[in-house]
This record gives C-alpha cells, sequence and structure tokens, in this order.
C-alpha cells in the first residue's frame, strides 16, 4: 500500500445522503473553516471503509489518530494488520510491521494535493479546495470540497461535523472508489507530547527512501519551525 492510498479516503454511495436534506447556507463552509483554523490538535479512534464504485465493502480497518497543526499527525491502524503512517513535519514515514518495511518520503511531495492537508496541513489548506455546499443528513452537517488541482486523484472531499466536531471524513477518488472514515472519542485543543510524532526505524527493518533533512523541506518543515 503506497502513502498516498494510505492516506486516500474516498466514500459511501451519496445518493442517499444527498436526498436526505437540502444544502445548508455556508454553515458547513463555516465548520471547515473553523476546523483547519481553530483546531490545533485532535485525537480519536477511527474505522476506516474502503468500497468499490459498485457498493462493495473493499476493507475495513481501523485504529488511533492524532494531528498537530501544522505539519504532524500519526495514524496507528491496529486491525486487521498493524502499520503506522507518521508525518513529523519533514517526512512522512509508512511503517508495515508484517513486512517489517519503512518507506519515507519528503513530506511536502508526499501530501501535495491530497486531502491529508486539510488534516495536518497550516490553515492555508483550504487554498487547495474549492468549497461546494453543504447538506444535513443523519443527524450530521456535511460539507462538500472540491481539489483544485484536477490532477490531485481525487474528485471530491466530504467532512461531517456533529455539534461542530468533526465526525466523518470521505474522500472520492478518481478511481471510482471510496474511503469512509468514522471518527470516535474525539478530542480537540489539548497538548500531545512531540515524541508523539516522531519515528525511529526499529531495527532489522528495510527502509526504503531518503529522509529530507530538516529546514530543506520546503512549506510544511518551515510553518513547523
Amino acid at each position: 500500500m503506497n502513502i498516498r492510498t494510505f492516506i486516500a479516503m474516498a466514500t459511501m454511495a451519496l445518493s442517499a445522503a444527498s436526498a436526505a436534506g437540502a444544502p445548508g447556507a455556508d454553515v458547513g463552509e463555516a465548520l471547515v473553516e473553523s476546523f483547519v483554523v481553530d483546531v490545533k490538535t485532535l485525537s480519536a479512534r477511527f474505522e476506516q471503509r474502503l468500497i468499490d464504485a459498485s457498493g462493495e465493502i473493499l476493507e475495513v480497518s481501523s485504529g488511533t489518530l492524532t494531528i498537530e497543526r501544522p505539519g504532524r499527525f500519526r495514524w496507528a491502524y491496529v486491525e486487521p494488520y498493524e502499520q503506522q503512517l507518521v508525518a513529523d513535519g519533514v517526512n512522512i514515514w509508512s511503517y508495515d510491521v508484517d513486512l517489517a518495511q519503512v518507506t519515507v518520503k519528503p513530506q511536502a511531495d508526499a501530501l501535495a494535493n491530497t486531502p491529508a492537508l486539510l488534516l495536518g496541513g497550516s490553515d492555508a489548506a483550504m487554498d487547495e479546495f474549492e468549497y461546494d455546499g453543504s447538506y444535513e443528513a443523519g443527524g450530521l452537517t456535511w460539507a462538500r470540497l472540491r481539489p483544485i488541482d484536477t490532477e490531485s486523484g481525487f474528485k471530491r472531499v466530504e467532512l461531517a461535523f456533529s455539534n461542530g466536531v468533526l465526525a466523518r471524513m470521505v474522500f472520492h477518488d478518481n478511481l471510482e472508489q471510496t474511503t469512509l472514515v468514522s471518527l470516535y472519542e474525539v478530542t480537540v485543543n489539548e497538548p500531545v507530547s512531540a515524541s508523539h510524532f516522531e519515528f525511529v526505524a526499529p531495527d532489522g527493518v528495510d527502509v526504503v527512501g531518503t529522509p529530507a533533512a530538516a529546514g530543506v523541506e520546503s512549506g510544511v518543515a518551515d510553518d513547523a519551525s
């Protein structure tokens, strides 16, 4: 599983959700802007479902997520296999425990124009997306976003909020696959140890790629310092 796929999350069928409620006037836009600007840290449990174009569930996984803006996050997959995805502000590390392999890439290259910018990026992340309306469904307020870069690999992103707190993320990719990420036990703006976003490859694992040095990375690293 490559880094872009690891980060990318697409959606369940929108037909039912779209029929459930009419777009709200800028409510969703305000929620997204508040999430990107005001939420400095977030921790949660998650369940992720990958769904194909026919609606078949291809994979269900779960674990924990922690983000700290700007530029740091940790996705820890526990089920059905153990994998870690760590962004330290300079590099992004993908560790597959079963394969005993770590892949590392400069963070700005790996995350450029992906929905991950909405999670761990700076408050300038919204410059990469166009707001496309909101609607109410399932007791949640949903906001639609479209990447400005048509080569990003994604067609649409949807974020859902419950009482102002991020509860669902849905990402639609260009391969007609969708991924739904449901968040539970969400806490925001609580202190997170800096060591949580540090990654040291365990002894004996293969490391693929060359990490960038601190201060060399453009954008993310400079903002995070």
